[in-house]
């Protein structure tokens, strides 16, 4: 089987744009990326929809926002884009029922719904603009850095700027109720959330803590269970959580830091308490994004300062990573994405 990923990336040294490779099951090997779409700039984050339509963070000249390409022909064609004055979002997501994407500025520290219509054009619904800080350097102001479903198909945002996570009803036209603000503890620094394949149960990357957050999920609701720590205790540099992940059996969570530039990987007790296995480098600087194949075998990441991807093969028994490739030529990878 072979399975297309597409890398977002920086463009502020070698990158280009956009990259995709082809990691083929049967090799157990990933392909050298090649160039996919140039001429943009930062696509820092990106999904695709189930008509093979991409959505990718945008910038252009001093604006940022979001962009819409057909993927079915030949060569990637621009259908529509969404660009206003100053900083790009940081995270994009996309519901597929109800048509809408939803996106995260970090900078600006909000979070903007747009409805997508039959054409594939984008009109923005809703906006949420949020404010507040925290005790340390980063969390200066509101910081969103996530916006994407929840397994019963409400909205979970993330502030990192505030210690904050909010949930909402969405309508079908993109109108946004709040349902609840979980606070962290201070300095907590969310990121990233994922939950089981259940819904009862999330975890969520703590960046600025190195730590992981077991909560329990209901209707819109978090309550807490359990904090871990994410790195070796004897670790003292500088680290920040990235991203997180589940495998499909709910057995595993992985989750990885930059600074210790490592994947840690846990087992997920029936009642969500994790207990570490290992903490396995990833061969590269500054892991920013990774990600599971469908199958659950593989394991994708891509590093931000070195310029290269690895990839890792997924033990099903045990949640152990073993190094399959590594150096593979990416550059400036902050988003790995594999599209279905």
């Amino acid at each position: 089987m072979k399975e297309n990923i597409l890398f977002g990336t920086y463009t502020r040294n070698n990158s280009q744009g956009i990259y995709q490779a082809v990691l083929d099951s049967d090799t157990s090997q990933l392909s050298d990326p090649k160039l996919l779409i140039s001429g943009i700039d930062n696509p820092t984050y990106l999904t695709t929809t189930s008509d093979n339509y991409l959505i990718t963070v945008a910038v252009k000249h001093n604006q940022g926002g979001i962009a819409i390409y057909n993927l079915n022909d030949q060569n990637p064609v621009l259908v529509d884009e969404n660009l206003t004055d100053g900083a790009a979002p940081c995270y994009v997501s996309f519901d597929q029922k109800r048509q809408l994407v939803f996106t995260a500025n970090y900078h600006k520290g909000q979070v903007d719904v747009f409805k997508l219509n039959e054409q594939r054009h984008l009109t923005l619904c809703d906006t949420v603009q949020y404010s507040g800080n925290g005790p340390k350097d980063e969390q200066d102001g509101p910081h969103a850095h996530y916006a994407d479903l929840t397994p019963d198909n409400k909205l979970v945002t993330i502030d990192l700027g505030s210690d904050q996570v909010h949930t909402y009803e969405v309508s079908n036209e993109g109108e946004l109720t709040e349902i609840q603000v979980f606070k962290t503890p201070e300095g907590f620094g969310p990121r990233h959330i994922t939950f089981s394949k259940d819904g009862q149960l999330a975890f969520l990357a703590g960046e600025l803590s190195s730590e992981i957050a077991v909560l329990k999920y209901k209707n819109g609701q978090f309550n807490l269970i359990q904090i871990i720590s994410t790195i070796p205790e004897d670790w003292s540099s500088h680290n920040g959580v990235a991203a997180i992940r589940i495998s499909d059996d709910n057995r595993f969570l992985y989750v990885s830091n930059r600074g210790n530039n490592s994947i840690a990987v846990f087992s997920i007790a029936n009642d969500g308490i994790l207990t570490l296995i290992e903490i396995t480098p990833t061969n590269g600087d500054f892991p920013r994004d990774f990600a599971i194949n469908s199958t659950g075998k593989y394991l994708v990441v891509a590093h931000q300062n070195s310029t290269v991807a690895s990839v890792f093969e997924i033990n099903s028994k045990t949640g152990k990573l073993t190094m399959l490739q590594t150096d593979i030529p990416i550059p400036e990878g902050v988003c790995v994405h594999f599209v279905k």
